[in-house]
């Protein structure tokens, strides 16, 4: 009785020993396999970063050789950009772009545009709104930004546009005054503005015109009620 005790422990003992081996393979394989992960997750990541610093390098290089254009911060000041307009006519432009903005979403789509050439008396056909939009549209987004409206008048001041493209249309009969008498005396135009001002002086003078505008208008409006409260009292007396 004792003997068959004795046998069913030993069994006991060597069924353990023999089930922790086979845990212990088990970790170890789940190890290894971890490990093997962890290696090709760490090569994916290198072999990514390499490619997207290789597209960083190959871009920088374009962009050395003329080959591509550096992307453009989304805000820019049209004041230092665009030099050869003055305070005032950047200001009509802002306020024409937000009138045929109706979207309200800063920027002109192709259907504001067509509204906007039949308001200035010059209909476009569809294709002619696109290529219109083409010619200016830098981000490819087939619209508008103000931007890109300003560059319109940007290219028929320097004599960048046909005579019979949409975009010269629309700066001739635009009511701002940029100056626009044909591709020749527009460019003629600018380049005396800018030989007989630098961009510095004139943006403080248009600072200066403006502060003494609002000035006057002050003093005639305190002019104003002075009068009518003198008129007001001769009445009541």
């Amino acid at each position: 009785m004792a003997s068959q005790e004795l046998a069913q422990k030993l069994q006991r003992r060597l069924q353990l020993e023999e089930s922790g081996a086979a845990a212990e393979g088990e970790v170890e394989a789940v190890k290894d396999a971890a490990a093997a992960e962890e290696m090709e997750d760490r090569s994916c990541l290198t072999a990514s970063a390499g490619a997207e610093l290789s597209a960083k390098l190959c871009r920088r290089q374009d962009i050395n050789e003329g080959a591509a254009q550096p992307r453009r911060a989304a805000v820019f000041n049209p004041y230092t950009e665009f030099k050869e307009f003055s305070r005032r006519q950047i200001k009509d432009m802002e306020r024409m772009f937000r009138l045929y903005d109706s979207g309200r979403d800063g920027y002109i789509d192709l259907m504001e545009l067509k509204l906007m050439m039949e308001k200035l008396g010059a209909p476009q056909t569809h294709l002619g709104l696109k290529n219109m939009i083409k010619e200016v549209d830098e981000d490819f987004d087939g619209k508008l930004s103000f931007r890109e409206f300003l560059l319109i008048f940007h290219k028929a001041a320097a004599g960048e546009l046909e005579e019979d493209s949409g975009l010269l249309t629309l700066a001739k009969l635009s009511e701002i005054d940029v100056s626009i008498e044909g591709v020749k005396g527009a460019k003629n135009f600018f380049e005396a503005k800018a030989q007989a001002l630098s961009s510095a002086s004139k943006f403080e003078a248009e600072i200066k015109a403006e502060q003494d505008e609002r000035k006057r208008e002050e003093e005639e409006r305190k002019h104003r009620r002075a009068a009518f409260r003198e008129l007001k009292s001769a009445f009541t007396q």
